[in-house]
């Protein structure tokens, strides 16, 4: 865990106690997104689960494609860079990918990208 930023000895009490107060939201907020992965996943392994039992491709590239408009959308309705959204989607949908396909026993390879995206950041949600 990195230190804490060193602050001036004569920074304003009352800025500092509002500053840490905004990072003690912006940190539940961090807890709660770990939280709703964490059970996003539950339900994608099922899916994955599904498919091996099925025979059915780990990557759905309509849906992903579908997945991506309606997150777009979303973003701009909450007014959060549609850009941002799109390549935290990707990240999630090329993880997923990735652990459908293990869950099949297919090749262990490294995430890639969500079909019909541009290259994500880093490989993570799609069912």
């Amino acid at each position: 865990m990195a230190a804490h930023e060193e602050l001036p000895a004569d920074a304003d009490a009352a800025a500092i106690e509002q500053l840490h107060s905004i990072r003690e939201s912006i940190d539940n907020i961090d807890a709660a997104l770990i939280h709703l992965l964490a059970e996003r996943f539950k339900f994608t392994q099922s899916v994955g689960r599904l498919k091996a039992a099925h025979g059915l491709p780990a990557a759905d590239p309509a849906r992903e494609l579908m997945q991506i408009d309606r997150l777009r959308g979303l973003a701009e309705e909450a007014h959060l860079d549609p850009a941002f959204a799109e390549k935290f989607l990707n990240f999630i949908i090329a993880e997923v990918i990735h652990h459908h396909v293990k869950i099949a026993g297919g090749p262990a390879v490294a995430p890639g990208r969500a079909a019909g995206a541009a290259p994500a950041v880093s490989p993570i949600v799609a069912s």
